[in-house]
């Protein structure tokens, strides 16, 4: 997208069930969006199941080719919440009671509501640092460059929200989007050079049919507002070019 050397992350989505279909995941989009207002860029995301072997392996992989890694699901309290041991397997060092987590939890619940069960929450890897949970006080957690949180969306997005500032992030990528009514292989031909000369600036075509509507939605991703501007301009006069009328250009993320 651009020479400078970029930020980059990625998502691990823990869980049978996301992989069932019986859960939708609803963390991904909320976190890309969320890391790219911080200079993050979200380059690649997995959905994997339950299984230790492929956590610890995948874990271990993403760690090292990203800058940022971070996982959701699986830090529950039932016996198929393995992500904590599997977290402290990866990094090669033992899972313990922490006292800090702990005692979070004896605040949170009233006096024998604290069982075995729920003390599996405050366990996370040796040296790792607690990320607060302001909802139901079961804490995530940072190792090393993985950030383990749980696959509740709300709880997710809370202690997410609460550390987002700590995190190190170069330039935040700059969008347009600009639709217009004309099919996308239309506008294939001179879509393809304007991207070629504009390197720097990623270029997204994505059709839309229904209702008697028809069309294509252009998208345009850089860090570049100067490049922004200047390839967007270029895509609104090939969309009139070609007989379009580009609709009122969309910014974000």
């Amino acid at each position: 997208m651009s020479h400078e050397k970029a930020v980059t992350a990625c998502v691990v989505v823990i869980g049978n069930e996301i992989l069932s279909g019986r859960t939708q995941d609803a963390n991904l989009s909320y976190l890309a969006l969320a890391l790219n207002s911080v200079g993050v860029r979200v380059r690649e995301a997995r959905v994997i199941p339950d299984d230790p072997d492929t956590i610890i392996a995948t874990v271990n992989e993403v760690r090292a080719k990203f800058d940022y890694v971070f996982t959701t699901g699986g830090i529950g309290p039932t016996h198929d919440d393995i992500t904590s041991l599997c977290i402290a397997r990866a990094f090669g060092v033992p899972l313990i009671l922490h006292p800090e987590a702990k005692a979070l939890l004896e605040m949170h619940y009233r006096q024998g509501e604290l069982n075995e069960a729920r003390l599996r929450m405050a366990h996370v890897p040796e040296g790792a640092e607690l990320l607060l949970n302001p909802v139901s006080r079961a804490p995530g957690f940072r190792i090393g460059n993985v950030f383990v949180l749980p696959g509740v969306p709300l709880v997710m997005q809370a202690i997410f929200d609460g550390f987002k500032h700590i995190l190190a992030g170069g330039k935040t990528v700059l969008s347009r989007s600009i639709t217009c009514a004309l099919l996308e292989g239309r506008i294939a031909a001179d879509l393809g050079t304007i991207q070629d000369g504009y390197p720097c600036v990623e270029i997204g075509s994505y059709p839309f049919f229904g209702q008697g509507a028809y069309g294509t939605c252009l998208v345009l991703r850089t860090t570049d507002q100067a490049l922004l501007d200047a390839a967007a301009a270029e895509v609104r006069a090939m969309i009139r070019k070609h007989g379009g009328e580009p609709s009122p250009e969309n910014t974000g993320a």
